[in-house]
Parts: structure tokens; C-alpha cells; sequence
């Protein structure tokens, strides 16, 4: 949801409300977005090396960079 500046001001705790529930609201200026308001989340703490594993993959050749792509970063070809 897109909302402007004024808007904002004047609903801000039905805005937050909403946030609250898991809508996230787009705050703009001029109909363009410039900030976003999202629920809080509680940080879980710190990352724990190793949580996923067995979870996820990796594609054996995820290292592998096609030659065309690597040319369109380097300005080649």
C-alpha cells in the first residue's frame, strides 16, 4: 500500500497498526516511494555457521562464470 507523507502524519497509528500485522506500507512524495514501514522483528541473535546444512545446495558448477558473462562485465566481446 502506497501512502503519501501527509496521509501518514495524520494516520500514523493505524499505519503502525497494520505495519504491526504484517502489511508493509510504502510511504511516498509526490507518488514516489521514499520509505518503507514494516513490522519489527526481534533480532534472533547471532548467526550460527552451519544451520542449514542439509537444508540447502549448491549446484556443482555454481563457481563456474560463462565466458559470455564474464565478457559483459569486463567490456569484452
Amino acid at each position: 500500500m502506497l501512502v503519501n507523507i501527509h496521509e501518514a502524519k495524520t494516520h500514523l497509528s493505524r499505519l503502525l497498526e497494520r505495519a504491526a500485522a504484517g502489511e508493509e506500507i510504502i510511504i511516498g512524495k509526490a507518488g514516489r516511494p521514499v520509505a518503507r514501514l514494516v513490522p519489527y522483528r526481534e533480532d534472533i541473535g547471532p548467526r550460527q555457521p552451519g544451520s542449514l546444512r542439509g537444508r540447502i545446495w549448491v549446484a556443482e558448477d555454481f563457481d563456474d562464470t560463462p565466458d559470455w558473462l564474464t565478457d559483459a562485465f569486463e567490456g569484452g566481446g
